[in-house]
C-alpha cells in the first residue's frame, strides 16, 4: 500500500488526535513489527526487565505481522488511537515526518547515545537535519549457494558474475535442482529485480531525477531474469513465491542459490542444521559492478506521544549493547551499535563477515515521497514479465509512471 494513498484521510483524521483517549500516567504502548516466532517473547521479556528497573513505567506491547503493519498504523494515527512508539519500515519515514506525525529526538539523543550507533544504519533516519527514528533492525543481502548442489553440479566456487551464475544454474538444473531461486510475490519483489540491475549499472534513480527504469541496464537485467525462468533454471511458478517461500526450498536443498538477508543463517542451523552452505556476494555485471540492498527498520516515537520521557527510557534501553545483542542475535540481523558489532559472535561468525563486506555497495530505498507507489509499480512491471510480457513495453511504461509519482 502507498503512504500517499491514505495522506487525505489521515489529514482529515489529525483533529481526532486532540479526542483521543488519555494514556495512563506511565504507560508507554508500543506497536512491534513481527519478525520471528522469537519477536514476541523478545520484547515480553523487555518489558520485565525495563518495568523491574523503572517502577511507576509499566509497558504494553502489540505484535503486528509486517503484512498489516503499515495499514493498522495508517488507521491507527487517523482514529487517534496510535501507541507511543513504533516499530516502522525506514522507507516509510519520510511520509510520516512530512505528515507531521513522528516526534524528532534530537532533544534527547545526547552525543555519548548517538555514539552507540554505526553511522551508515542511523542515517537513513536523519532528514532535514533532524533524527527521527533509531535502526532497531539492519539488514543486507547476499548470495546463499547449496555446496552439495554445487559439488554435484561439478561447480567449483560461487559465480563472480550474472553470466557464470546462469552456467551454474544450468549445471544444475542437470542434476535435478532448480538453479537459482528468484522472488516473484509481494515484499521485495522489486528489489530482487534491483540486485540485477545495479549490477547492469543502472541506478533506481537517475541524476536528474527521473526512473532509472527506462535505461538500457534495467532493460538487461529484465531480459536476463526473464530468459532464467524461460529457460527453466529457476524454480517454478516464480510469481507465486514469495521470499519465504524461496528460503523454504533453499532450507530443503531444492535450489542452488538464491539472495536474501543474512536472518536465513539462523533459520538454516534451526530448521535444516545438516544443509551445507556458502554465502557469497552478489554476483556482478560486466562492467564489475554490483550492489547489495541496505535496509534498516526503525522505531519511532509519535508526537501525539503523552508519555515521551517514559517512552525515551525505554529507547534508551532497548539501544543498550545487551538488548541489542539479544534481539540481533535472536532474529539473525547485522549489528547497529558499535559496541556489539566487536562481540565474539559477530567477529568470528563467517555468514556475517559475508554480508558486513558488500556494505560499501549498499544501496538504501530512496529518501522520496511516494516511495511505497513507486516500488510497487517495479514490482507489478516485473511480475507482468515474468509471466511472459514483454521486457522493454514493460519497463517503458512502468518508468512513466514512475515518472509521474515523481512529478508529484
Amino acid at each position: 500500500m502507498s503512504l500517499a494513498k491514505w495522506t487525505v484521510g489521515l489529514l482529515a483524521g489529525m483533529s481526532m488526535l486532540a479526542l483521543a483517549a488519555p494514556a495512563d500516567a506511565g504507560e508507554v504502548r508500543v506497536t512491534v513489527a513481527e519478525y520471528s516466532a522469537k519477536t514476541g517473547p523478545y520484547f515480553e521479556a523487555v518489558k520485565k526487565e525495563f518495568e523491574a528497573a523503572n517502577p511507576g513505567i509499566t509497558i504494553k506491547y502489540e505484535v503486528v505481522p509486517w503484512d498489516v503493519l503499515l495499514q493498522k498504523l495508517t488507521t491507527d494515527i487517523t482514529a487517534g488511537t496510535n501507541a507511543d512508539l513504533s516499530i516502522i519500515g525506514t522507507r516509510w519515514l519520510i511520509d510520516f515526518v512530512q505528515q507531521d506525525v513522528a516526534e524528532p529526538l534530537d532533544s534527547y539523543i545526547k552525543p555519548e547515545f548517538k555514539d552507540r550507533f554505526i553511522d551508515t544504519f542511523l542515517q537513513p533516519s536523519i532528514m532535514n537535519g533532524h533524527t527521527y527514528g533509531l535502526p532497531i533492525a539492519a539488514s543486507a543481502r547476499a548470495m546463499y549457494y547449496n555446496k552439495e548442489l554445487f559439488e554435484k553440479a561439478g561447480i567449483a566456487k560461487p559465480p563472480a558474475t550474472w553470466t557464470e551464475l546462469q552456467e551454474d544454474a544450468r549445471k544444475i538444473k542437470a542434476v535435478g535442482a532448480f538453479g537459482y531461486g528468484l522472488q516473484g510475490k509481494e515484499i521485495e519483489t522489486d528489489v530482487y529485480y534491483y540486485y540485477a540491475m545495479w549490477s547492469f549499472g543502472t541506478e533506481i534513480l537517475n541524476k536528474d531525477g527521473t526512473s532509472g527504469l527506462g535505461t538500457p541496464g534495467a532493460l538487461e537485467a529484465a531480459k536476463l531474469y526473464k530468459s532464467m525462468i524461460d529457460e527453466g533454471l529457476t524454480e517454478p511458478g516464480v510469481t507465486s513465491n514469495n521470499r519465504e517461500d524461496v528460503q523454504n526450498l533453499f532450507k530443503q536443498g531444492k535450489v542452488g542459490m538464491m539472495i536474501t538477508a543474512p536472518f536465513l543463517s539462523n533459520q538454516i542451523k534451526e530448521e535444516a542444521p545438516n544443509l551445507k552452505y556458502g554465502v557469497a556476494a552478489i554476483p556482478a555485471g560486466p562492467t564489475g559492478a554490483r550492489g547489495t540492498y541496505g535496509v534498516t527498520d526503525s522505531i519511532i516515537m509519535f508526537k501525539s506521544s503523552k508519555n515521551k520521557d517514559e517512552a525515551w527510557k525505554l529507547l534508551d534501553f532497548l539501544f543498550t549493547k545487551e538488548q541489542r545483542a539479544k534481539f540481533t542475535q535472536g532474529e539473525g540481523f547485522l549489528p547497529v551499535n558499535k559496541e556489539e558489532a566487536k562481540m565474539d559472535y559477530y567477529v568470528h561468525n563467517a555468514d556475517l563477515a559475508a554480508f558486513t563486506a558488500l556494505l560499501p555497495d549498499a544501496r538504501f530505498a530512496p529518501v522520496i515521497p511516494g516511495w511505497e507507489e513507486i516500488a510497487q509499480i517495479t514490482s507489478d512491471a516485473m511480475q507482468k514479465i515474468y509471466l511472459g510480457g514483454d521486457p522493454e513495453a514493460g519497463l517503458k511504461d512502468a518508468a512513466a509512471k514512475a515518472n509521474a509519482v515523481l512529478k508529484k
